[in-house]
């Protein structure tokens, strides 16, 4: 059997943050989310968050994963502390323990298998991770008999001069035999530079050590400041990039762009410069994406287009176009081939097939039939101060510009508004609509004007003669 064990009760007081540092977010998921995904394939049949620093708050952000285990490590007085911790809860379980850390996220699933299998075949008491840094400096040093066994492990603030020489670090991942590291736990002591338990020195209290060595030195990366999570950043961006790459997505200027893990992308899929997409986003074939846009959370069928615009939990039909300057926001279902363009803002509404909405429109809590078509400057006064209400408009229905749909109204289908109007109530089928103020016209204004040394009369009330 297996039990996981992540240490997460640190203060992280480098990330200068209120929140703690294993709820840093990295590409959309959490630095503790991310090293608890690492494991999931492993299948272990315990896993235990180590808490300890604003621990509420941690076990309140990981309340929906199933099966996990908080234990609580206060005051925290190192890591060999923290698995001091564990005696109790795994009294009498008999398996390994995997000891990970809350903010090393990027591990690779793959590392941790071979870690297993590498630390069951040699029936070590513990099995760690290794890699080799040009600059090892604050990292523990690993020191080996050259056949993978290890004989030690220094932390870099103890070590001598000759022994910081060493470039072969440890990680600070372990698998042990818990029935023998449940024996040796009680035995550390605190006669160090920091005055902690380190769990490094049970290595040589266990006696048969093993390590394994990282091809990838970045998989083995901690997080203690802002410039190391801009790090990680970088490096697990260039894995999401080079694995849709490989997938035949194009991206123009990569290092432009950004990713989450759940975006899914189509088939001769091209992704303009400044392009980020966020959440769960699905892309379909053909899609070009850019430059200067933001999907997010949202669903885009085949051949869509979005251009210097936003998207947001909006779903959008086959060969829409959306852009330049348009936002889509939450709500926004757009049919087939509909067209969203310059600084239009789409909120809450349905469009089916073959909408136009082209030029400085707002569409809030509206249903539009088929090919209607919305003239510039077209608003749905969807909001009475107190409630939101809906507008619906008929299929083949078209708005001049600069025309106000005040809800809850309906246009019927066919329905023509005459430009400049402003409707309060329900139009039928076929029909033209218009509202707006009688014009006034003053015949030889400024001859008046004139006459009158320059002050003019005022303008006669509308409808006046």
């Amino acid at each position: 059997m297996l039990a996981v064990a992540v240490l997460a009760a640190g203060k992280g007081t480098r990330m200068k943050s209120q929140l703690p540092k294993v709820l840093q977010p990295l590409a959309g998921a959490t630095l503790v989310e991310r090293v608890l995904a690492c494991c999931r394939g492993l299948a272990p049949a315990r896993q235990l968050l180590i808490v300890g620093h604003q621990a509420e708050r941690v076990e309140a952000s990981l309340a929906a994963v199933a099966g996990l285990e908080f234990v609580l490590q206060q005051p925290q007085q190192g890591t060999g502390h923290a698995v001091q911790q564990l005696l109790a809860p795994l009294a009498g379980f008999e398996g390994d323990l995997l000891v990970l850390n809350g903010d090393v996220p990027l591990l690779r699933a793959a590392t941790l298998d071979k870690l297993l299998d590498q630390h069951r075949r040699s029936g070590a008491a513990v099995t760690l991770l290794s890699a080799r840094l040009a600059n090892p400096s604050g990292y523990g040093r690993v020191f080996s008999d050259g056949g993978g066994g290890v004989s030690g492990i220094i932390e870099h603030r103890d070590c001598s001069d000759d022994q910081r020489r060493n470039n072969l670090i440890n990680a600070g991942i372990y698998l042990f035999d818990w029935q023998r590291l449940a024996k040796v736990l009680p035995r550390l002591r605190s006669d160090n530079d920091q005055g902690e338990l380190y769990l490094t020195d049970t290595v040589a209290l266990l006696g048969h050590a093993t390590h394994l060595e990282v091809a990838d030195p970045d998989e083995i990366l901690g997080i203690n400041d802002r410039l190391h999570l801009a790090q990680c950043e970088a490096v697990l961006q260039e894995r999401l990039r080079r694995h849709w790459m490989e997938q035949g997505v194009t991206f123009i200027d990569p290092a432009s762009c950004t990713l989450s893990e759940g975006s899914r992308f189509g088939r001769d899929v091209v992704i303009e410069p400044q392009t980020h997409l966020r959440g769960t986003t699905s892309v379909g074939d053909g899609c070009r994406l850019g430059p200067g846009s933001l999907v997010e959370d949202s669903t885009l069928g085949a051949a869509v287009e979005v251009l210097y615009s936003v998207v947001r939990r909006a779903s959008v039909g086959e060969g829409c176009a959306i852009g330049p300057y348009a936002q889509l926001r939450p709500g926004t279902v757009l049919g087939e081939r509909c067209r969203v363009g310059n600084f239009v803002e789409v909120k809450n509404s349905v469009l089916a097939d073959e909408c136009k909405v082209n030029h400085l429109s707002y569409i809030g809590d509206a249903d539009l039939g088929v090919n209607v078509n919305v003239g510039a400057g077209t608003i749905t006064a969807n909001y009475d101060g107190v409630r939101k209400h809906r507008t619906v408009i008929g299929a083949g229905s078209k708005t001049g510009a600069n025309s106000v749909l005040v809800a809850p109204i309906t246009l019927g289908e066919n329905v023509t508004v005459g430009a400049g109007s402003t409707l309060t109530r329900d139009v039928p089928s076929g029909a033209l609509a218009v509202g707006r103020a009688n014009q006034v016209v003053r015949e030889d204004w400024s001859g008046a004007a004139a006459s009158a040394g320059g002050s003019a009369a005022p303008a006669p009330p509308p409808g006046s003669p």
